[in-house]
């Protein structure tokens, strides 16, 4: 009670100008006062929580966008499916592609003269089935032959080949080639 006499006498012995001076600066005190104590805080955690709101709409985004490429892998992976083929036995696997070849062949209208498996070879995560073969056909169905086997769906090779004409009078080639598939283990 002492305390607020002194104040309020303090006060009626200044001036009307001096108490609109002093009431001025203890308005603006109090202003401050509530802005570092109160208001700073409060804009303070509004900014905390407008980063973390952002972070997690950037984030949500990410997820969104990685949603939407998963429909699309699983569209490529069955649209790839033909290429990817159950692990067979070596011996299986090299049958079905002696057998694969020797249709290509037939389609083609190309005679097999001799068709040997070349081998399998193993590098780090692969095997590579060889098949080395001898054809004869005329030069548009050989050409033929070989786009077929190198736009199969069984993804085959060929490495090299070799084309010589059989004879001068007809227009039948002789063509010896090395086949390959390679197959992820």
């Amino acid at each position: 009670m002492l305390k607020i006499k002194i104040i309020y006498d303090f006060i009626s012995h200044l001036s009307k100008r001096e108490r609109r001076i002093f009431y001025f600066t203890v308005g603006v005190l109090f202003i401050l006062f509530v802005d570092r104590l109160v208001i700073g805080p409060i804009i303070l955690r509004i900014d905390t929580l407008n980063k973390e709101i952002f972070e997690k709409q950037n984030a949500i985004n990410r997820s969104l966008q990685i949603l939407a490429q998963r429909e699309k892998i699983k569209q490529q992976i069955n649209k790839m499916s033909i290429f990817l083929e159950n692990l067979r036995s070596s011996s299986d696997e090299m049958t079905s592609l002696l057998k694969e070849v020797e249709r290509l062949a037939n389609k083609s209208a190309v005679y097999l003269v001799d068709m040997k498996p070349g081998g399998l070879k193993e590098a780090g995560f692969f095997k590579k089935y060889v098949i080395n073969l001898n054809c004869e056909a005329q030069m548009p169905q050989l050409v033929e032959f070989m786009y077929n086997i190198e736009s199969s769906h069984r993804l085959m090779t060929i490495e090299k080949y070799e084309i010589t004409p059989k004879s001068k009078e007809t227009g039948v080639a002789s063509c010896t080639m090395t086949i390959t598939k390679i197959v992820g283990m």
